[in-house]
Order: structure tokens, then sequence, then C-alpha cells
């Protein structure tokens, strides 16, 4: 009689799984969150050792991510010391004003008429900051915030110019939730400029929106040079 075939082995419950996030990610991940919601604020020096710990890593992977995130222009690396949170500077914070203002000024006239998807998908942004307002959390409301003018870039068409504003993305973020920190009642003030935006785009007045735009941005320029002195 002929050989019996062998067992089938049985099946890897992990095969084809997708490899989760390498422990210098998972560091990398924990410090930039950590520093865009200022848990970890500007002159804070954080140690290896420290890091590893918390991550429950070894120090390897942290001076990967370390090196990232220093080349990403939110630390400072000091050898043998660690490395040092870097304050948000009144020079980053003109640049960031500025830039926001040529972009999203130009943008959202660019935008009109909005079509009904991008309204809808303004109107539910809209919907999460005020959510996130009325549970206290500045990190959630900034990234709601900073995807609201986000989507109208976007719905300009212009792709160039949407990388680029993508590129302010971490700046934004954290000058957003250091603002909301030091001035609580601006969410409040910003859910209604926000909302003015909103409103013009769906009159399709490109001229009421770049105006809304305008003193939206320069407000929140002079508010954060403010906690930026």
């Amino acid at each position: 009689m002929p050989a019996s075939a062998p067992a089938t082995a049985a099946a890897d419950p992990s095969a084809g799984a997708a490899p989760g996030p390498s422990a210098a990610d998972r560091v990398y991940r924990h410090v930039k969150e950590h520093v865009l919601g200022r848990r970890y604020e500007g002159g804070t020096l954080l140690t290896e050792g420290g890091l590893a710990a918390a991550v429950g890593v070894s120090r390897t992977p942290v001076r990967e991510a370390l090196l990232r995130l220093q080349a990403e222009g939110l630390l400072r690396l000091y050898p043998k010391k660690g490395a040092l949170v870097l304050p948000v500077s009144a020079q980053e914070i003109a640049d960031v004003v500025e830039t926001r203002l040529l972009v999203e000024e130009f943008t959202v006239r660019r935008a009109v008429p909005a079509p009904p998807a991008l309204l809808d998908r303004l109107e539910a942004l809209l919907g999460e900051q005020r959510r996130h307002a009325a549970a206290g959390d500045a990190a959630a409301f900034s990234a709601a915030d900073r995807a609201f003018h986000a989507e109208i870039v976007r719905g300009s068409g212009n792709a160039i110019l949407s990388g680029l504003y993508d590129q302010l993305r971490d700046r934004q973020l954290r000058m957003g939730t250091a603002l909301l920190h030091d001035r609580p009642d601006r969410a409040e003030r910003s859910l209604a400029e926000h909302a003015g935006i909103l409103a013009a785009l769906r009159a399709g007045d490109a001229d009421a929106a770049a105006a809304a735009v305008r003193a939206h941005a320069g407000r929140v320029g002079e508010l954060v040079r403010g906690i930026g002195r």
C-alpha cells in the first residue's frame, strides 16, 4: 500500500499578518505625540534611558527615533546627555503664519464654487471640533482645526500647494495646542470663525471666504506670537 500522506501542519495564525510598527517607530510616535500635545514642553530634556523605559524598548531604537525627530526640527541631541525639546521660536511662528495666510487665502478662492462633498466634510469637521471643545481635549481640537483648513486647501485642486501645506502640519498642531492651553476661550472663537468661513463657501462668495480666512489666520497669528514671546 502506498505510504500515507504526511499530516498537514496546523495553520500559523500569524501567517500573512501585517508586521507591527518597529521599536524605533513606537518611540518616534510616542515622543512626537507628547511633543505636539505639550506633554513634553519646550525646554524638556529627554533621556534615552527614560524613553526606553517608557516605551519598553532598548536604547538602540531610541537613538534612531531621536535622530529622526532632530531632523524634523523638534529636538536637539546632546551626546551623553539626551535630547532637548526645542521651544517654538518667534521666527518659526512668523514663518508659519505668513505661509498659512498665503496658501489659505489663495486656495479658499480657488475652492469656490465648493462642491457638496467638500461642504459636508467641513461641516463634519466643525462638529468634531465642537465635541473636542466640549470635552476639553486641546490636542484633538487642534487636529480637527488643522484638518478643516487642509480640506479647503485640497479643495482648490492644486496638489503642489496641498503638499506644501501638509509640511506645516506638525508646527500647526504644536502651536494650536499651545494656544488653547494658554487661551481656553479661543476654542469658541475659532468655532465661530470656522462657521463664518463655511457660510461664505456655502454662499459661493469667494471674496467673503477670503476675508474670513484672512481675519481668522491673522488673529491666530497675533495670539500665537503672544504666547511665543
